[in-house]
């Protein structure tokens, strides 16, 4: 077989993804903190970018338009991120004109349109929230404060250290080795070990961590549950029979098998459920009230908001707190005068009218699939989570002409107020259960069902998982299986009946 070389031509189509497609997809796909720390980023690297702290005088009258995204490069417009696959030649042309673009000329041009005045509505005068928030005192804190208050001495408050730093967040003591990233795993401390690190006495070492474990709160640094509520019944005064039941039977306080303490202890069943009814007064979990962080001062800002208006709901975008761009024309202008300068600068000015067209194109795609989400579950914004319907990416790639991996960029880490509460848009795609002589219903929808039939069911005799199955069926006519039951009854962080039983 003989080999030859010889040219051929040949006509196809491929994807080139191009700097500045790229970098509206990852925009795309950053939360609003995460976009507000890349603005800033830019802002420090690009001195021709500048935003609302910079002097108006320096403005020239830009920030309206540059702020919509409508800086003109050679006429071209941004193709969308969602889009890219059919216009690699037009981003090509794209790209050779703006490289050909006359800045000066540009520039000159932009200072003769007319200022678009701007209005920027909300409560600018009031101080951000964040300054009116307290930050809660964590554990580490509490506990070290009072360590300085103790009289121990240089090894001792040593050893004390070692253990507040080895607390886990639940406040007991973990000394379980760390998990490597290649699966090896340290091997598992002791106090011993602490001790001889802290050059202290291994029989002192007990008596320090005992000290530590009758701080506020009492019982932390415990090894585990029962020596937790052994020390909280040492301080408050338990008897004998308690002390045994934390001592040797918790596993069947657990399973509230009382009986089997009863024949243990030898002694009457009433006296167990007393004994048990003063052990659930004590606190299993030391650092309940010192969480590192604290759920009520949570805030999450919104990046579109949906409001009722009539009949219709109006989607509408939050720019509170995210930079309005523009380009520094009075600086530009003048950097270009020098020639050593002018190909940095010019550089710069494009790098600055992608990001601004990037950030844009970001807000306008949000919003599209945000009033996709709001024609389907108009439903569920009018009467609740009960009616939200099952919908997938695929529901709102079609509806929007978007390929399904930009509608899962656009609902990460992207949230939405509506009149029914604050929700992630990812939040609106369920999977749909069968419903008998009906349409099908969203997954939400089925956990909402089973956390309203528990909360309403006779503590001293709460519903099995088939129980709750066949409530559904009869009431609202789901039809699912047991398994799925204790599945979102899991994910809902709901016990299982046993563990539900009041006894008392």
């Amino acid at each position: 077989m003989g080999m030859e070389m010889k040219l051929q031509f040949k006509l196809s189509q491929q994807l080139v993804m191009t700097p500045q497609l790229v970098q509206a997809i990852r925009l795309l796909q950053l939360s609003r903190l995460e976009l507000v720390d890349e603005i800033r980023k830019e802002l420090d690297g690009n001195p021709v970018l500048a935003d609302d702290m910079t002097d108006p005088k320096t403005r020239e009258g830009t920030k309206s338009d540059a702020a919509r995204g409508n800086v003109e490069v050679g006429g071209d417009q941004q193709e969308s991120p969602e889009r890219f696959s059919n216009t690699d030649m037009s981003v090509r042309e794209t790209e050779k004109r703006v490289k050909e673009v006359d800045w000066e000329q540009f520039l000159e041009n932009r200072q003769m349109q007319q200022t678009v005045p701007t209005h920027r509505g909300g409560f600018e005068e009031l101080p951000p929230i964040e300054q009116n928030l307290t930050k809660p005192s964590n554990l580490r804190d509490h506990l070290l404060w009072q360590l300085q208050m103790s009289d121990f001495v240089d090894n001792e408050r040593q050893f004390a250290l070692l253990v507040i730093g080895n607390l886990d967040e639940k406040g007991y003591l973990d000394l379980k080795g760390m998990e490597r990233a290649d699966g090896t795993k340290d091997q598992d401390l002791t106090v011993a070990d602490l001790a001889s690190e802290a050059e202290l006495d291994p029989d002192d070492a007990e008596t320090v961590l005992a000290m530590i474990q009758r701080f506020d709160p009492i019982g932390v640094a415990a090894r585990d549950l029962s020596e937790c509520l052994r020390v909280q019944a040492e301080v408050l005064g338990f008897d004998n029979v308690e002390m045994a039941i934390i001592k040797d039977h918790l596993h069947n306080v657990e399973r509230r098998n009382f009986g089997a303490i009863s024949k243990a202890l030898k002694i009457p069943l009433e006296e167990v459920y007393d004994a048990v009814q003063e052990i659930q007064k004590l606190e299993s979990v030391p650092a309940r009230n010192f969480a590192e962080v604290d759920e009520k001062t949570i805030a999450i800002t919104p990046d579109v908001y949906v409001i009722k208006d009539g009949d219709a709901f109006v989607v509408t975008d939050n720019d509170k707190g995210l930079q309005r761009l523009y380009i520094n024309e009075h600086l530009a202008q003048r950097m270009l005068k020098d020639p050593k300068a002018k190909e940095f600068i010019s550089e710069k000015l494009r790098s600055a009218q992608w990001l601004i067209r990037a950030i844009e194109q970001r807000r306008r795609t949000i919003i599209k699939v945000t009033e996709c989400i709001v024609e389907k579950q108009r439903e569920f914004l009018e009467r609740g989570v009960g009616f939200l319907k099952p919908m997938i990416l695929r529901d709102v790639a079609e509806s929007v002409g978007m390929h399904e991996s930009t509608i899962s960029r656009v609902t990460s880490n992207k949230y939405v107020h509506t009149p029914q509460g604050l929700f992630e848009l990812k939040y609106f795609f369920n999977s749909s259960i069968h419903r008998v002589a009906d349409e099908d219903i969203a997954s939400e929808s089925v956990k909402q069902a089973i956390k309203k039939i528990i909360a309403a069911e006779d503590k001293s005799n709460p519903y099995s998982d088939q129980a709750i199955v066949k409530i559904l069926e009869d009431t609202d006519g789901i039809k699912i299986a047991r398994r799925t039951v204790a599945k979102y009854r899991e994910m809902l962080g709901i016990l299982s009946s046993s563990k539900r039983k009041k006894m008392f």
